[in-house]
């Protein structure tokens, strides 16, 4: 079998994999390009097994072959020490689920990380920092109409706040997934595992998607991303340049995020995350059943909506408050 040139270049390969057969090349890029569906995971695994060949290689390991569970149990354990429990849970389940892929297509007789256990952790609530209502009605505001990047970015945010959409699901919309539906606007986001979630839009964005499609004009385009970039220095548009057809990536909708924020004067050090976690709060906040919350927020597994139920930060703020000295 031949690679691809662009595949089969040394560049894009850890070095041990690099050095091995065209078939054990071929297997390696198999998993992350046949197995691994979703972008971001993709991604992180990429990045996550990269590593730890890099690190075997520095530890004198030649061949694939000769990894075993002695380096996987010390790689993990050093990770354990430098990073959060659930980055070395992440990086473990990268490099068992690589050599299952690389033992069923005889590459290696055995997976190395089979045996390994990565370290406990339990956690019964969401670390990303989330905004208080006011904060985020206070942040939409700010933002304005002036501009069309104003306008776009009002929407995406209120999109990710309303609809508790993850980022990946937002900035991948089309044009076509914002639809009239029950004399409403509906929301159609391409989830995780290629799951399809509607939701009608809240009033308020309603009103902020409406205003943003009416001004770009890309309401007559069904296929166009509904939040593109701009190509700025073009003077189509004020304060933002010309609209291209490329869809904003995930980077950039954290980049737009902390400038918002910034401007805004927040001070929370927030993310894309930051928005789904506040909406569900705030939806729990006000009688909401984390049942439903689940339903929104399309998760399979109701202990990962509980996760973003901060309502508890509010409970120990008041109580803290009590210590009158």
């Amino acid at each position: 079998m031949n690679l691809p040139a662009n595949l089969a270049t040394s560049a894009v390969l850890p070095a041990l994999v690099s050095a091995a057969d065209e078939r054990a090349r071929f297997r390696f890029l198999e998993f992350f390009t046949a197995q691994i569906r979703n972008p971001n995971t993709r991604r992180a695994y990429g990045r996550d097994v990269a590593q730890f060949l890099d690190w075997c290689a520095v530890q004198g390991v030649r061949s694939l072959g000769e990894i075993h569970a002695l380096h996987v149990a010390a790689y993990v354990e050093l990770l354990t020490q430098s990073h959060a429990a659930p980055t070395a849970k992440r990086h473990l389940s990268a490099i068992r689920r690589l050599f299952d892929w690389l033992v069923t297509g005889q590459v290696v007789p055995a997976n190395p990380a089979t045996s390994v256990r990565g370290p406990k952790h339990s956690q019964r609530e969401g670390v990303t920092p989330i905004l208080s209502p006011e904060e985020a009605r206070h942040l939409l505001v700010s933002i304005g109409d002036a501009t069309l990047i104003d306008l776009r970015d009002r929407a995406l945010i209120a999109l990710m706040v309303y609809s508790f959409a993850r980022v990946g699901a937002a900035t991948g919309m089309k044009v076509e997934d914002v639809y009239m539906q029950q004399r409403r606007l509906w929301v159609r986001l391409h989830e995780k595992g290629g799951k399809l979630h509607k939701m009608p839009c809240h009033h308020s964005l309603e009103a902020y998607l409406d205003a943003w499609l009416e001004a770009s004009k890309l309401r007559d385009e069904p296929k166009a991303p509904l939040f593109p970039t701009f190509r700025r220095g073009t003077g189509r548009c004020a304060g933002g340049g010309e609209l291209t057809r490329t869809a904003m990536s995930q980077p950039d909708a954290f980049a737009m995020v902390r400038r918002r924020a910034k401007a805004a004067g927040i001070e929370t050090p927030i993310g894309n995350h930051t928005f789904r976690g506040t909406g569900l709060t705030a939806y729990l906040s006000n009688g909401g059943t984390l049942e439903k919350a689940r339903e929104m927020a399309n998760h399979a597994d109701p202990r990962t909506t509980q996760l973003y139920d901060r309502r508890r930060d509010q409970v120990t703020l008041d109580e803290v408050e009590r210590v009158l000295i």
